[in-house]
């Protein structure tokens, strides 16, 4: 699939699920309101009639207006403009909600013009079965002089509890939508790792290529007859064979060995290891590489404590592919600075170079397998991309750290934190 093609698609499911996301959320606020006004309207309606039973069980007349009048979102107020027996009122509150089939708790509490607050109050919870919650306070009115209030403590709970198809239909919609995001994260993922296929088959296919030109050339100069009778030039193409042959050999048991290590099929035979001792011998096998690039190492061998418990085939390796990283990367002479120290019960090693550096964007994705650096020309730097996943891997089976720092044209440092043996 294209990289616009998918691009696309992403692009319109993501308007597609956000535009969903909206109109969900539009009707869920409208079923609220409606159901919120519902409410309203049906307490609105028990109140005044609980008004006017108790008017006819105390034999006064209503006032005209403002009989019922709404507080706030969950406090009422009813204007009886005569004296309440607070027995009858609890008993048609009562009556008259579950004739409408109210089933919330509520508070209801009497004003007393001579002490000026709401005095008489009850909590009445609509299952018996849950202790009565702590009365509050209800704000008095000074608008009025006979009146008594009702607070809805779980109005809103109560009012939610009634849409349930709406919740069920939200969670469905969430439900969908997660999956929606996996599949889009499937199939970038996918994207990736066939981008990332395609670059390490371009990449395997040039570094075979050009040994194996090789081999075929020196082949056919050597099938020459006239060569027998030259043996200097017969042992320099057989030598040229055998070099390239062993490159060869190289590259695949690196690709090999990242597999073997992806899939945790090798074992640490770990033993007493020299660090500095090991440093000293990989700098001078790369020393010809090193010299041939006018390059130079700079050894900075300062820890006291630099024995450690660590499979030394395994760790040369680590160390072969952060120095050769180190060369390859230097687009001038490379100035390879190693160093040693040690910190409380650790030794750390670094490997810093004077190389290209690394974008902070790339530096997460350094020891993913596979990843190369873009650096334009995908065979300006030879490789398959497996070096530092291969150093990743051996670091995290031998319970190590490994940090880097990086800027960019200022080079890029490599540290391991190896914890020594108590």
């Amino acid at each position: 699939m294209r990289k616009n093609t998918i691009r696309l698609v992403v692009l319109l499911g993501a308007i597609s699920v956000i535009g969903i996301i909206l109109i969900q959320i539009y009707w869920v606020r409208k079923a609220f309101d409606l159901k919120e006004k519902q409410f309203d309207q049906t307490i609105q309606i028990a109140l005044r009639n609980t008004a006017e039973k108790l008017a006819a069980f105390g034999q006064f007349s209503l006032p005209n207006q403002d009989l019922v009048n709404q507080v706030s979102t969950n406090y009422y107020v009813v204007n009886l403009n005569n004296t309440i027996d607070a027995k009858a009122l609890q008993y048609y509150l009562i009556s008259e909600f579950d004739k409408l089939n109210i089933k919330t708790d509520f508070e209801y509490g009497i004003y007393d013009c001579s002490s000026d607050k709401m005095v008489y109050g009850n909590y009445v919870t609509a299952d018996k079965s849950i202790e009565k919650k702590e009365l509050k306070i209800l704000p008095k009115l000074d608008k009025f002089t006979y009146y008594f209030g009702v607070y809805f403590p779980d109005r809103t709970s109560y009012i939610t509890s009634g849409m349930d198809n709406w919740v069920l239909t939200s969670i469905m919609l969430l439900i969908v939508i997660i999956f929606f995001g996996y599949a889009m994260f499937i199939i970038l993922q996918q994207r990736r790792l066939s981008e990332v296929q395609r670059d390490f088959i371009n990449n395997m296919t040039h570094e075979f290529k050009t040994p194996l030109s090789t081999i075929l050339i020196s082949s056919e100069t050597l099938s020459n007859s006239d060569i027998t009778s030259n043996p200097q030039r017969l042992s320099t193409y057989a030598g040229i064979i055998k070099e390239e042959a062993g490159r060869l050999n190289n590259q695949v048991e690196r690709v090999l060995q990242s597999a073997k290590t992806e899939r945790q099929e090798f074992t640490l035979n770990k033993e007493q290891v020299n660090v500095h001792a090991l440093i000293n011998n990989a700098t001078e096998s790369l020393l010809p590489n090193m010299q041939s690039k006018q390059g130079k190492f700079i050894l900075k061998l300062n820890a006291a404590k630099h024995i450690i418990n660590a499979d030394k085939q395994h760790l040369t390796n680590v160390l072969f592919n952060l120095l050769d990283n180190a060369i390859k990367y230097s687009v001038t002479s490379p100035l390879i600075t190693i160093s040693t120290y040690n910190n409380e019960d650790y030794l750390y090693l670094s490997v810093s170079d004077n190389g290209i550096g690394i974008k902070k964007e790339h530096r997460k994705r350094v020891f993913d397998k596979f990843f190369r650096v873009p650096v334009g020309n995908v065979h300006d730097v030879k490789g398959f991309g497996l070096g530092l996943s291969y150093v990743k891997s051996i670091v995290l089976a031998h319970k190590w750290k490994i940090r880097l720092e990086s800027e960019v044209h200022q080079g890029s440092t490599f540290t391991l934190e190896i914890p020594l043996q108590k």
